[in-house]
Protein backbone atom coordinates (compact mmCIF):
# COMPACT_ATOMS: atom_id res chain seq x y z
CA UNK A 1 0.00 0.00 0.00
CA UNK A 2 1.05 3.62 -0.42
CA UNK A 3 0.49 5.39 2.96
CA UNK A 4 -0.02 9.21 3.62
CA UNK A 5 0.45 10.51 6.93
CA UNK A 6 -0.95 13.84 7.24
CA UNK A 7 -1.82 16.73 9.98
CA UNK A 8 2.07 16.98 12.21
CA UNK A 9 5.18 18.30 12.01
CA UNK A 10 6.28 15.39 10.69
CA UNK A 11 9.93 13.24 11.39
CA UNK A 12 12.06 13.34 12.91
CA UNK A 13 9.53 13.57 15.87
CA UNK A 14 10.60 17.14 17.76
CA UNK A 15 7.29 18.07 19.30
CA UNK A 16 4.94 15.81 20.55
CA UNK A 17 2.64 12.74 20.52
CA UNK A 18 1.36 12.47 16.88
CA UNK A 19 5.42 12.94 15.32
CA UNK A 20 6.62 10.08 17.72
CA UNK A 21 3.61 8.50 16.47
CA UNK A 22 4.13 8.88 12.38
CA UNK A 23 7.81 8.59 12.91
CA UNK A 24 7.40 4.67 15.16
CA UNK A 25 4.95 3.66 13.09
CA UNK A 26 5.69 4.63 9.60
CA UNK A 27 9.24 3.06 9.84
CA UNK A 28 8.22 -0.14 10.71
CA UNK A 29 5.13 -0.08 8.07
CA UNK A 30 7.71 0.83 5.18
CA UNK A 31 9.88 -2.39 6.92
CA UNK A 32 6.31 -4.34 6.08
CA UNK A 33 6.71 -3.54 2.42
CA UNK A 34 4.39 -0.26 2.48
CA UNK A 35 5.66 2.95 0.63
CA UNK A 36 4.90 5.84 3.57
CA UNK A 37 4.41 9.89 2.43
CA UNK A 38 4.72 11.56 5.42
CA UNK A 39 4.02 15.50 5.58
CA UNK A 40 6.30 17.89 7.00
CA UNK A 41 6.00 21.25 8.81
CA UNK A 42 9.55 23.15 6.97
CA UNK A 43 9.69 24.64 10.35
CA UNK A 44 10.17 21.26 11.54
CA UNK A 45 13.88 21.49 10.29
CA UNK A 46 16.56 23.27 11.85
CA UNK A 47 18.43 24.62 8.86
CA UNK A 48 18.16 23.86 5.09
CA UNK A 49 20.79 20.72 5.48
CA UNK A 50 17.58 18.54 6.96
CA UNK A 51 14.80 19.36 4.35
CA UNK A 52 15.74 15.34 3.80
CA UNK A 53 13.62 13.45 1.10
CA UNK A 54 13.56 10.16 3.12
CA UNK A 55 13.72 9.10 6.75
CA UNK A 56 13.66 5.69 7.94
CA UNK A 57 12.83 4.62 4.62
CA UNK A 58 9.77 7.02 4.42
CA UNK A 59 9.19 9.56 1.68
CA UNK A 60 8.59 13.06 3.50
CA UNK A 61 7.13 15.89 1.44
CA UNK A 62 8.26 19.57 3.21
CA UNK A 63 5.30 22.31 3.12
CA UNK A 64 5.60 25.56 4.53
CA UNK A 65 2.54 26.90 7.54
CA UNK A 66 1.91 30.07 8.77
CA UNK A 67 3.33 30.47 11.69
CA UNK A 68 0.29 31.66 13.67
CA UNK A 69 -1.25 29.32 16.62
CA UNK A 70 -4.64 29.61 15.02
CA UNK A 71 -3.60 29.12 11.30
CA UNK A 72 -0.41 26.75 11.33
CA UNK A 73 -2.11 23.23 11.72
CA UNK A 74 -4.53 23.67 8.92
CA UNK A 75 -2.47 26.06 6.41
CA UNK A 76 -0.16 23.12 6.52
CA UNK A 77 -2.96 20.78 5.97
CA UNK A 78 -4.75 22.33 3.28
CA UNK A 79 -1.40 22.63 1.34
CA UNK A 80 -0.94 18.77 1.73
CA UNK A 81 -4.21 17.83 0.69
CA UNK A 82 -3.52 19.65 -2.28
CA UNK A 83 -0.40 18.05 -3.26
CA UNK A 84 -2.08 14.54 -2.48
CA UNK A 85 -4.64 15.30 -5.59
CA UNK A 86 -2.14 15.20 -8.02
CA UNK A 87 0.32 12.73 -5.96
CA UNK A 88 -2.24 9.84 -4.54
CA UNK A 89 -2.02 7.46 -2.51
CA UNK A 90 -4.09 4.30 -1.22
CA UNK A 91 -5.11 5.58 2.18
CA UNK A 92 -4.61 8.16 4.26
CA UNK A 93 -4.33 8.71 7.93
CA UNK A 94 -5.18 12.68 9.22
CA UNK A 95 -4.19 13.30 12.52
CA UNK A 96 -5.79 15.63 14.44
CA UNK A 97 -9.57 16.40 14.05
CA UNK A 98 -8.87 20.08 13.40
CA UNK A 99 -7.87 18.81 9.90
CA UNK A 100 -11.62 17.31 9.51
CA UNK A 101 -12.75 19.71 7.49
CA UNK A 102 -10.06 18.43 4.63
CA UNK A 103 -11.18 14.94 4.67
CA UNK A 104 -14.07 15.28 2.39
CA UNK A 105 -11.40 16.67 -0.60
CA UNK A 106 -8.92 13.62 -0.03
CA UNK A 107 -12.58 11.19 -0.26
CA UNK A 108 -13.63 12.93 -2.89
CA UNK A 109 -10.58 11.63 -4.84
CA UNK A 110 -11.43 8.31 -3.67
CA UNK A 111 -8.79 8.14 -0.51
CA UNK A 112 -10.13 6.26 2.58
CA UNK A 113 -9.32 8.33 5.37
CA UNK A 114 -9.15 7.17 9.50
CA UNK A 115 -8.73 10.57 11.31
CA UNK A 116 -6.33 10.44 14.49
CA UNK A 117 -9.23 12.34 16.60
CA UNK A 118 -6.25 13.22 19.53
CA UNK A 119 -7.36 14.62 22.98
CA UNK A 120 -10.24 16.83 24.26
CA UNK A 121 -8.45 20.13 22.10
CA UNK A 122 -11.72 22.06 22.88
CA UNK A 123 -10.92 21.91 26.56
CA UNK A 124 -7.25 23.41 26.21
CA UNK A 125 -8.12 27.34 27.64
CA UNK A 126 -5.60 28.43 24.84
CA UNK A 127 -8.67 28.16 22.72
CA UNK A 128 -11.45 30.34 23.55
CA UNK A 129 -14.23 31.62 21.91
CA UNK A 130 -14.29 31.07 18.18
CA UNK A 131 -11.28 28.69 18.43
CA UNK A 132 -13.55 26.57 20.94
CA UNK A 133 -16.11 26.17 19.10
CA UNK A 134 -14.02 25.43 15.67
CA UNK A 135 -12.89 22.72 17.54
CA UNK A 136 -15.88 21.31 18.29
CA UNK A 137 -16.95 21.60 14.95
CA UNK A 138 -14.34 19.87 13.59
CA UNK A 139 -14.91 16.96 15.97
CA UNK A 140 -18.26 16.61 14.59
CA UNK A 141 -16.79 16.99 10.94
CA UNK A 142 -14.19 13.94 11.77
CA UNK A 143 -17.32 11.43 13.06
CA UNK A 144 -19.32 12.83 9.81
CA UNK A 145 -16.46 12.24 7.44
CA UNK A 146 -14.01 10.11 8.61
CA UNK A 147 -14.10 6.29 7.04
CA UNK A 148 -12.22 5.13 10.39
CA UNK A 149 -11.62 7.18 14.17
CA UNK A 150 -8.68 6.39 15.92
CA UNK A 151 -8.53 7.26 19.40
CA UNK A 152 -5.30 6.62 21.28
CA UNK A 153 -7.12 5.92 25.08
CA UNK A 154 -9.89 4.44 26.30
CA UNK A 155 -10.83 7.98 27.63
CA UNK A 156 -11.36 9.33 24.63
CA UNK A 157 -13.22 6.51 22.60
CA UNK A 158 -15.35 6.56 25.73
CA UNK A 159 -15.75 10.55 24.65
CA UNK A 160 -16.62 9.83 21.05
CA UNK A 161 -19.59 6.84 22.28
CA UNK A 162 -21.03 8.81 24.61
CA UNK A 163 -21.08 12.14 22.78
CA UNK A 164 -21.83 11.06 19.09
CA UNK A 165 -22.69 7.44 19.50
CA UNK A 166 -19.42 7.03 17.17
CA UNK A 167 -17.10 3.56 17.41
CA UNK A 168 -13.44 4.31 17.27
CA UNK A 169 -10.42 2.06 16.25
CA UNK A 170 -8.14 2.08 20.00
CA UNK A 171 -4.68 2.38 19.41
CA UNK A 172 -2.65 3.47 21.60
CA UNK A 173 1.15 4.61 21.53
CA UNK A 174 3.99 2.76 22.39
CA UNK A 175 6.27 2.68 25.73
CA UNK A 176 9.73 1.62 25.04
CA UNK A 177 11.85 -0.11 27.89
CA UNK A 178 14.46 1.93 28.83
CA UNK A 179 17.37 1.12 31.65
CA UNK A 180 18.90 3.23 34.20
CA UNK A 181 22.70 1.72 33.16
CA UNK A 182 23.30 4.97 31.60
CA UNK A 183 23.24 8.06 32.76
CA UNK A 184 26.84 10.15 31.97
CA UNK A 185 25.06 12.19 30.48
CA UNK A 186 23.59 13.89 33.31
CA UNK A 187 26.36 15.63 34.46
CA UNK A 188 25.52 17.92 31.65
CA UNK A 189 22.73 19.29 33.48
CA UNK A 190 24.10 19.09 36.39
CA UNK A 191 22.26 16.14 38.51
CA UNK A 192 23.01 13.11 39.79
CA UNK A 193 21.19 9.19 39.24
CA UNK A 194 17.89 9.36 41.35
CA UNK A 195 18.80 12.99 42.83
CA UNK A 196 16.60 15.01 41.11
CA UNK A 197 12.51 15.33 40.60
CA UNK A 198 11.70 15.51 36.68
CA UNK A 199 8.55 16.84 34.33
CA UNK A 200 8.55 16.62 30.56
CA UNK A 201 6.03 18.88 28.84
CA UNK A 202 5.19 21.67 26.83
CA UNK A 203 4.23 24.94 29.11
CA UNK A 204 0.43 24.89 28.54
CA UNK A 205 -2.07 25.63 31.23
CA UNK A 206 -3.40 22.01 30.34
CA UNK A 207 -0.02 20.01 31.26
CA UNK A 208 -0.39 22.09 34.89
CA UNK A 209 3.23 22.83 34.83
CA UNK A 210 2.49 26.07 36.57
CA UNK A 211 0.66 23.46 39.61
CA UNK A 212 3.30 21.04 39.56
CA UNK A 213 6.01 23.90 39.90
CA UNK A 214 3.85 25.91 42.99
CA UNK A 215 3.23 22.75 44.82
CA UNK A 216 7.12 21.77 44.44
CA UNK A 217 8.06 25.03 46.27
CA UNK A 218 5.48 24.86 48.78
CA UNK A 219 7.19 21.00 50.04
CA UNK A 220 9.72 20.93 51.57
CA UNK A 221 11.61 18.73 48.67
CA UNK A 222 16.01 18.17 49.32
CA UNK A 223 16.16 17.19 45.54
CA UNK A 224 15.89 19.39 43.11
CA UNK A 225 13.43 19.74 40.18
CA UNK A 226 14.07 19.38 36.67
CA UNK A 227 11.44 21.39 33.98
CA UNK A 228 12.16 20.24 30.71
CA UNK A 229 10.21 22.42 28.06
CA UNK A 230 8.81 24.86 26.49
CA UNK A 231 5.83 26.85 24.83
CA UNK A 232 5.97 28.79 20.95
CA UNK A 233 2.77 30.38 21.49
CA UNK A 234 2.32 31.14 25.53
CA UNK A 235 5.19 33.57 26.99
CA UNK A 236 2.45 34.92 29.36
CA UNK A 237 2.00 31.31 30.68
CA UNK A 238 5.70 30.56 30.69
CA UNK A 239 6.58 33.39 32.71
CA UNK A 240 3.92 32.58 35.47
CA UNK A 241 5.27 28.73 35.45
CA UNK A 242 8.71 30.41 36.23
CA UNK A 243 7.56 33.44 38.83
CA UNK A 244 6.52 30.37 40.87
CA UNK A 245 9.64 28.85 41.44
CA UNK A 246 12.34 28.92 43.55
CA UNK A 247 16.06 28.26 43.58
CA UNK A 248 15.50 24.61 44.00
CA UNK A 249 14.08 24.18 40.24
CA UNK A 250 15.91 24.11 37.33
CA UNK A 251 14.77 24.89 33.97
CA UNK A 252 16.25 23.36 30.56
CA UNK A 253 14.42 24.27 27.61
CA UNK A 254 12.84 21.99 24.97
CA UNK A 255 15.57 18.78 24.86
CA UNK A 256 14.62 16.65 21.83
CA UNK A 257 18.22 14.52 22.17
CA UNK A 258 16.32 10.85 22.68
CA UNK A 259 19.38 9.70 24.35
CA UNK A 260 19.73 12.06 27.23
CA UNK A 261 15.90 12.16 27.50
CA UNK A 262 16.16 8.39 28.63
CA UNK A 263 18.79 9.40 30.86
CA UNK A 264 16.51 11.75 32.78
CA UNK A 265 13.56 9.27 32.81
CA UNK A 266 15.64 6.25 33.69
CA UNK A 267 17.59 8.26 36.60
CA UNK A 268 14.66 10.68 38.38
CA UNK A 269 13.67 9.70 41.72
CA UNK A 270 9.84 10.54 40.59
CA UNK A 271 8.76 12.05 37.37
CA UNK A 272 5.63 14.30 37.42
CA UNK A 273 3.23 14.28 34.73
CA UNK A 274 0.43 17.32 34.49
CA UNK A 275 -1.34 16.53 31.67
CA UNK A 276 -4.55 16.22 30.97
CA UNK A 277 -6.83 16.61 28.21
CA UNK A 278 -4.82 14.57 25.36
CA UNK A 279 -5.06 11.12 26.19
CA UNK A 280 -2.65 8.41 26.30
CA UNK A 281 1.03 10.56 26.09
CA UNK A 282 4.22 9.47 25.02
CA UNK A 283 5.73 11.05 27.68
CA UNK A 284 4.10 9.81 30.78
CA UNK A 285 4.42 5.83 28.19
CA UNK A 286 8.24 6.64 28.18
CA UNK A 287 8.15 7.56 32.53
CA UNK A 288 6.49 3.92 32.97
CA UNK A 289 8.93 2.15 30.61
CA UNK A 290 11.77 3.78 32.08
CA UNK A 291 10.53 2.73 35.49
CA UNK A 292 9.90 6.19 36.69
CA UNK A 293 8.21 6.53 40.01
CA UNK A 294 4.94 8.49 38.65
CA UNK A 295 3.24 11.21 40.24
CA UNK A 296 0.32 12.19 37.76
CA UNK A 297 -2.46 14.79 37.48
CA UNK A 298 -5.71 12.53 38.39
CA UNK A 299 -7.52 12.07 35.15
CA UNK A 300 -8.71 9.01 33.34
CA UNK A 301 -6.37 9.37 30.67
CA UNK A 302 -3.54 9.20 33.23
CA UNK A 303 -5.31 6.12 35.54
CA UNK A 304 -5.44 3.94 32.72
CA UNK A 305 -1.97 3.96 31.66
CA UNK A 306 -0.54 4.14 35.42
CA UNK A 307 -2.94 2.28 37.13
CA UNK A 308 -2.17 1.70 41.25
CA UNK A 309 1.61 2.05 40.52
CA UNK A 310 1.09 5.76 39.95
CA UNK A 311 0.62 8.52 42.51
CA UNK A 312 -1.76 11.47 41.87
CA UNK A 313 -2.55 14.99 42.62
CA UNK A 314 -4.87 17.70 41.50
CA UNK A 315 -4.02 20.66 43.49
CA UNK A 316 0.07 22.24 44.59
CA UNK A 317 -0.98 21.10 48.57
CA UNK A 318 -1.03 17.09 46.41
CA UNK A 319 2.08 18.04 44.57
CA UNK A 320 4.12 19.17 47.60
CA UNK A 321 2.59 16.14 49.84
CA UNK A 322 3.24 13.48 47.05
CA UNK A 323 7.26 14.65 46.64
CA UNK A 324 7.07 14.49 50.39
CA UNK A 325 6.18 11.53 50.32
CA UNK A 326 8.11 10.08 47.81
CA UNK A 327 11.55 11.62 49.22
CA UNK A 328 10.48 9.81 52.84
CA UNK A 329 10.04 6.23 51.53
CA UNK A 330 12.62 6.13 48.34
CA UNK A 331 11.87 2.30 48.26
CA UNK A 332 8.27 1.85 48.15
CA UNK A 333 8.83 4.85 45.17
CA UNK A 334 11.19 2.98 43.68
CA UNK A 335 8.60 -0.37 43.81
CA UNK A 336 5.95 1.76 42.56
CA UNK A 337 8.28 2.23 39.31
CA UNK A 338 9.22 -1.10 38.84
CA UNK A 339 5.51 -1.73 38.77
CA UNK A 340 5.18 1.03 36.48
CA UNK A 341 7.48 -0.84 34.33
CA UNK A 342 5.91 -3.51 33.98
CA UNK A 343 2.51 -2.16 32.87
CA UNK A 344 4.57 -0.36 30.04
CA UNK A 345 4.65 -3.96 28.30
CA UNK A 346 1.09 -3.70 27.74
CA UNK A 347 1.71 -0.75 24.82
CA UNK A 348 4.25 -2.21 22.44
CA UNK A 349 5.30 -0.25 18.92
CA UNK A 350 5.78 -3.69 16.50
CA UNK A 351 1.70 -4.25 18.02
CA UNK A 352 0.88 -0.59 17.30
CA UNK A 353 2.07 -0.59 13.80
CA UNK A 354 0.28 -3.88 13.11
CA UNK A 355 -3.02 -2.36 14.14
CA UNK A 356 -2.31 0.25 11.69
CA UNK A 357 -1.45 -1.72 9.38
CA UNK A 358 -4.62 -3.44 9.43
CA UNK A 359 -6.74 -0.53 9.72
CA UNK A 360 -5.33 0.52 5.97
CA UNK A 361 -5.86 -3.01 4.81
CA UNK A 362 -9.05 -2.64 6.27
CA UNK A 363 -9.64 0.79 4.46
CA UNK A 364 -8.01 -0.35 1.18
CA UNK A 365 -10.48 -3.02 0.93
CA UNK A 366 -13.87 -1.26 1.51
CA UNK A 367 -12.91 1.54 0.22
CA UNK A 368 -14.21 5.45 0.41
CA UNK A 369 -17.76 4.45 2.48
CA UNK A 370 -20.70 5.72 1.18
CA UNK A 371 -22.29 8.51 3.32
CA UNK A 372 -25.16 6.50 4.33
CA UNK A 373 -22.59 4.46 6.08
CA UNK A 374 -21.50 7.14 8.49
CA UNK A 375 -22.18 8.46 11.85
CA UNK A 376 -24.67 12.12 11.28
CA UNK A 377 -21.57 13.92 13.35
CA UNK A 378 -24.92 15.29 15.76
CA UNK A 379 -24.02 15.52 19.31
CA UNK A 380 -26.36 13.41 21.15
CA UNK A 381 -27.25 16.67 23.74
CA UNK A 382 -27.23 14.28 27.08
CA UNK A 383 -23.59 13.90 27.83
CA UNK A 384 -21.73 15.93 30.50
CA UNK A 385 -18.12 14.45 29.90
CA UNK A 386 -16.10 14.85 32.77
CA UNK A 387 -12.49 12.87 32.58
CA UNK A 388 -12.14 13.08 36.18
CA UNK A 389 -14.89 10.89 36.97
CA UNK A 390 -14.85 7.30 37.15
CA UNK A 391 -16.44 4.90 34.89
CA UNK A 392 -19.42 2.52 34.81
CA UNK A 393 -19.39 -0.11 32.09
CA UNK A 394 -22.53 -1.66 30.64
CA UNK A 395 -23.15 -4.25 28.31
CA UNK A 396 -24.97 -2.57 24.86
CA UNK A 397 -27.47 -4.19 22.78
CA UNK A 398 -25.03 -6.40 21.03
CA UNK A 399 -23.61 -7.89 24.38
CA UNK A 400 -20.38 -5.40 24.20
CA UNK A 401 -19.15 -3.80 27.29
CA UNK A 402 -19.46 0.37 26.54
CA UNK A 403 -19.32 3.21 28.78
CA UNK A 404 -22.66 4.50 30.96
CA UNK A 405 -23.85 8.08 29.66
CA UNK A 406 -23.39 10.96 31.95
CA UNK A 407 -26.55 13.37 32.05
CA UNK A 408 -27.23 16.38 32.58
CA UNK A 409 -29.22 17.06 35.34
Amino acid sequence: MKIALVGTRGVPARYGGFETCVEEVGKRLVKSGHEVVVYCRKANADDAAELLDQYEGMQLVHLPAVSKKALETMSHTALSVKHLRKHPVDVAIVFNSANAPFVPFLRSQGIPVATHVDGLEWMRSKWQGAGRRYYRMAESMAVRWSDALIADAQGIADYYRMEFDADTELIAYGAPIVSDEHHDRLRQLGVEPGKFHLVVARFEPENHVDVIVDGYRQSAATLPLLVVGSAPYADEHTARIHSLADERVQFTGGIWDQDLLDQLYANCATYLHGHSVGGTNPSLLRAIGAAAPVIAYDVNFNREVAEDAGAYFRTAADVAAQIEHAERTPEDTARRGTAGQLLAYRYDWDEVAASYEALCERLLTVGVRPRRDLPSGRRNGLTAYDATAPRTYVQDSFGASVPERQTLG
